[in-house]
């Protein structure tokens, strides 16, 4: 045996010596020491916390005394869910979940194509920089800047009355249901600041796959005789679609559980994360709380098979 082969088999001193001797006989023991905490993480603190609001949601309050009854599981406070108040509440959320969805991927298409195809060097740096640059800042304040924009004395009435369109402005605001009395009170100007804030994660997801769509397919489709409006809904399209599902995770996900936004701007009629906060905080009904946050989980993981069925997990 050579002297190499000895020190290897020999018994280092010390307990440190001890567990390199064993990291190196057991590599599997390595890299589980290291994934262990992690995995405690992931499984206790938040996996747990999950499974102990899923739990929470079987309880129901006691209608005489008002305190939780721990002591029998039902399905009540899921029933309450279908109240008209309480399913408005969802379907209100959905529905602006979808359409700011929607109008981020329609703005967002034509800057992450310009981006993938024409953009080289510095500039595409300056591109990344320019779409990362509004993260950088506080959340609180961009959406207190939002308000101050949108607000009846705000920058953008101004705008309006400076181009003698302030008509404009007035019939918009005086559509039923998503106008009010000024823009930082209504749903559109809950849309319109939920599109700005989550852009960013739709932009990047779309560019990252358009990036991918290779030069040459769209070359071919043109020589082939193809329209531009063809090689777009054939080639273009198609393949830039994981991206787009990929980007739509992102801002579905991030309005279907904001609450803070909706709180700041927009009218008095709740969404889903802001029924979590008073049922929990001012009503005191955590079981009905735990099942409002378990609709956008539903909806969600319906929503994460679809996307992996389309591969958008490849353009994340």
């Amino acid at each position: 045996m050579t002297t190499t082969a000895l020190a290897i088999t020999e018994r280092r001193p010390g307990i440190l010596g001890w567990l390199s001797d064993q990291f190196w006989r057991h590599p599997g023991m390595f890299v589980l020491l290291l994934l262990t905490p992690p995995l405690l993480w992931l499984g206790i603190v938040y996996i747990g916390s999950l499974l102990a609001l899923l739990f929470q949601s079987f309880f129901a309050i006691d209608e005489f005394s008002g305190v939780v009854d721990y002591s029998t599981l039902t399905l009540k406070s899921y029933a309450e869910l279908l109240r008209p108040a309480n399913l408005d509440i969802i379907v209100r959320t959905v529905v602006m979940s979808a359409l700011v969805t929607l109008a981020s991927a329609v703005i967002a298409f034509p800057i992450a194509y310009m981006a993938a195809r024409y953009v080289r060097g510095k500039w595409k740096a300056l591109f990344y920089l320019g779409i990362m640059l509004p993260l950088w800042s506080s959340y609180l304040v961009k959406i207190y800047a939002w308000k101050l924009i949108l607000a009846k004395e705000g920058i953008l009435t101004w705008v309006f009355e400076s181009l003698h369109i302030g008509f404009v402005l007035n019939w918009i605001l005086a559509i039923p249901v998503i106008g009010g009395n000024s823009l930082s009170v209504s749903y559109i100007g809950t849309f319109l600041v939920f599109v700005y804030v989550w852009m960013p994660f739709m932009i990047l997801p779309i560019q990252a796959s358009l990036e991918r769509v290779p030069v040459n397919l769209i070359d071919a489709s043109s020589d082939l005789g193809a329209t531009p409006q063809q090689t777009f809904w054939k080639v273009i399209f198609p393949l830039a679609l994981p991206g787009i599902i990929a980007g739509s995770i992102f801002t579905f996900s991030l309005t279907l559980g904001d609450y803070i936004i909706p709180q700041i701007i927009g009218s008095s009629r709740l969404f889903i994360g802001q029924a979590v906060y008073a049922q929990q905080g001012t009503a005191g009904n955590i079981p009905l709380a735990a099942a409002f946050t378990v609709v956008p989980i539903v909806i969600m993981g319906l929503y994460l098979w679809m996307a992996k069925r389309q591969g958008a997990f490849d353009a994340l």
